[in-house]
């Protein structure tokens, strides 16, 4: 039970939980989910997109964001809580090249975030930040992926998902993940842990590729749908070969 000691954030409870640092990581598990893949020179970024309503601007709608030429950062939970976290990212970004006149690394842009959402669950009269963050880039030609969470911990991951269904698309990046992937491959394994949880198929995925050259790309529509389509007849021809041995050992 947690008594009253979850309305104050700097009180612990007498087991050792902040319980408002575990609502945050709460509200992270409610949003929308969100994949992060490092290949050989490519990294991959793809989130799970909410239907847009029919007069809204679907640009206005934003799950992945520069950070700065070499960085990009994806994020579950509470949209209002990103952007004001990713606006002290930026800033940050700048101001490191105006002071040291060189771009920041990718680790230390993602222990920036986690410090500041670190701070937020030790101050009195403020509240966690109800997101976690996918931080992607590149540090010379090496790519990069860190995921930062609510508690203020940032670690560094080859693939991870955060968001709705985590633990699932996290396991099965586990089984499927190879070291040393090309673009394509990296690209694959993204959009196939996505329809994992996405049921809609490729029209609620949004894919962003970054290349060892810094150069960032959004993929198409017909893009993802064309992905999505070469899974799903990898699917029906491993569904035929397992009906094969069945109907062959029946007769």
């Amino acid at each position: 039970m947690s008594g009253s000691y979850d309305r104050a954030l700097t009180v612990f409870s007498p087991d050792g939980h902040l319980f408002q640092v575990e609502y945050a990581s709460e509200a992270v598990r409610k949003g929308s989910c969100a994949v992060g893949v490092r290949g050989k020179n490519v990294v991959v970024l793809g989130v799970e997109k909410k239907s847009v309503l029919k007069l809204q601007d679907p640009r206005t709608v934003r799950k992945i964001c520069m950070l700065d030429e070499h960085i990009a950062l994806a994020f579950a939970g509470l949209t209002a809580d990103a952007r004001v976290l990713i606006n002290k990212a930026r800033l940050e970004c700048q101001s490191h090249r105006l002071t040291v006149e060189d771009p920041p690394t990718v680790e230390y842009i993602a222990r920036y975030i986690a410090q500041i959402q670190q701070k937020y669950t030790q101050s009195g009269g403020v509240r966690p930040f109800g997101i976690s963050t996918l931080v992607v880039g590149f540090d010379g030609k090496e790519p990069k992926l860190y995921m930062t969470e609510p508690s203020g911990i940032y670690t560094a991951w080859k693939a991870n998902s955060i968001g709705r269904s985590s633990k699932t698309v996290r396991e099965f990046l586990e089984k499927n993940y190879a070291e040393d992937m090309d673009e394509k491959a990296t690209v694959k394994l993204a959009v196939k842990s996505l329809l994992e949880v996405v049921q809609t198929g490729a029209k609620n995925i949004e894919i962003s590729v970054m290349l060892g050259d810094g150069s960032v790309k959004s993929l198409e529509m017909t893009e993802v749908e064309a992905v999505v389509a070469e899974i799903e007849k990898e699917k029906e021809e491993e569904a035929e070969k397992k009906k094969k041995p069945a109907s062959s050992s029946s007769t």
